[in-house]
């Protein structure tokens, strides 16, 4: 529990009373890595199964058993927290472990004999440690410098998955809680209806917006300056060379486990933002992310293994905050444990739907045409919560009211800057990574255009100075 001491009702310090206790996620990796390696060295198979068995059963356990932190780290504390390369340095050291069990796991799975039950519990532990590892990735590739930046491509090789740093950034946190978005659940969505609608979705996403990114700079998709590319091209030499040195074997549990490890992430997604909706004005443009749009938990274990991932609704607000800063807010809506425990209930549908459309449902007030429906099930939910009268009248979402007046142009201004991360936009500069040269004007960027830093303000939001 986070501990405070205070002088006159302020704030005179703050100490983070689970410094020590941020180890546990890149422990996950390291408990990978020995799993599999104490295999190679003569243990019992049964050391393959450690991993899950310590995700899927003992950490929602201890959730339940430890509780939830609400507790925020006060605002004065967060500059200093930033700052402290502590933090910084357990992110980093996920990776390391994560190889290790990676290309140990090849070498067994192609060399060790393994019987079936054992090539099972093989795939999901290697799976499990570069799934949990697509959040490393998530952590690391939210952030602005370069050297990150890599480090998440670096990090999302092993699991075949490296165009989530583009769709993840540029599109899921611009779209959002809406219908556009394929990392956004439904309302009577079944998580195995989602899963290849969100994987080719993403896939299409990223593509269509490097391909935009590249055509402002007069450049085809198909370059080495495509970041999907780039990413793609380190797994492909990653598997390549352990292919290359252990055999066709080693392929197929590659992708294997890769494929085992996209599911993971991808029913992390699932289970974010079901059945949230931000309404549009009449102009068609969502309404801006809030708390209310994500499911949080403050499930501390969890969150320590995750680096508060669960804390999801400060994260699409401040996507550019450390994961130690991340706060709790009061209106945002809870699930009933912890995402270790969620993941499980979500592989089967009805268990999901009992525990979770009731609780969409009380969300949003009773009132389902405001949330997220999956269409081909819309007039089913409305008619059985609301009524049949409610369902036949349906027209969709409500508007939220009148469109906002255009802003007038700003005679003399050179600087633009994002009301949320403070980026600023500067003309006579341009901004190279977007395809915009200097001297580009204001007034030539798309009108859709997004904050390359954030993606959480959009080209109308952005203040002149």
């Amino acid at each position: 529990m986070n501990t405070f001491e205070t002088t006159m009702g302020e704030t005179a310090s703050w100490r983070d009373g689970k410094r020590w206790w941020w180890l546990l996620s890149p422990a996950l990796p390291l408990l990978g890595a020995v799993s599999v390696l104490g295999v190679m060295l003569g243990g019992n198979g049964l050391l393959l199964w450690l991993m899950p068995v310590v995700f899927y059963g003992l950490v929602p356990f201890l959730d339940w058993l430890i509780g939830t932190d609400p507790v925020n780290a006060p605002e004065s504390a967060v500059a200093a927290l930033d700052r402290d390369t502590y933090y910084r340095r357990i992110v980093y050291a996920y990776i390391p472990s994560q190889y290790a069990a990676t290309i140990l796991g090849a070498w067994l799975a192609a060399h060790g004999g393994l019987a079936a039950w054992e090539l099972v519990g093989l795939v999901v532990t290697v799976g499990m440690t570069n799934g949990v590892g697509i959040n490393t990735a998530h952590e690391l590739g939210h952030k602005t410098n370069a050297l990150e930046r890599w480090l998440a491509k670096i990090t999302l090789a092993p699991v075949a998955y490296g165009h989530f740093c583009i769709e993840h950034n540029k599109g899921h946190h611009k779209n959002v809680a809406t219908q556009e978005d394929p990392a956004s659940s439904r309302m009577g969505e079944s998580f195995w209806a989602f899963l290849p609608r969100t994987v080719i979705g993403s896939i299409r996403s990223a593509w269509s917006i490097e391909a935009a990114r590249l055509a402002r700079s007069g450049k085809g998709a198909w370059t080495l300056g495509n970041e999907n590319l780039q990413a793609w091209a380190m797994t492909v030499l990653m598997f390549g060379a352990l292919t290359v040195w252990l055999g066709p074997w080693a392929l197929l549990f590659l992708v294997a486990q890769a494929a085992y490890g996209a599911t993971l992430l991808e029913v992390v997604n699932y289970l974010e933002h079901y059945g949230l909706l931000r309404l549009r004005d009449a102009n068609g443009r969502p309404e801006r992310c809030q708390p209310r749009h994500s499911w949080n938990s403050n499930h501390v274990v969890t969150n320590l293994l995750l680096y508060q991932l669960q804390r999801h609704s400060d994260h699409h607000a401040n996507p550019t905050r450390r994961y130690q800063g991340l706060r709790h807010f009061d209106d945002s809506p809870q699930l009933p444990s912890g995402y270790a425990a969620m993941v499980l209930i979500a592989y089967f549908p009805p268990l999901w739907f009992r525990l979770m459309d009731p609780r969409v449902v009380a969300h949003h007030g009773g009132d389902l045409t405001r949330a997220n429906l999956q269409p081909s099930r819309r007039w089913q939910l409305l008619a059985r919560w609301m009524g049949r009268s409610v369902a036949d009248r349906d027209r969709g979402p409500p508007l939220l009211g009148a469109a906002p007046a255009p802003q007038a142009p700003v005679q003399g201004a050179a600087q633009y800057q994002c009301p949320n991360c403070r980026f600023i936009y500067d003309e006579r500069l341009g901004y190279l990574p977007e395809g915009f040269p200097p001297g580009t004007p204001w007034a030539r960027l798309p009108a859709d255009w997004s904050c390359p830093h954030c993606a959480v303000r959009d080209k109308p939001d952005f203040a002149p100075l």
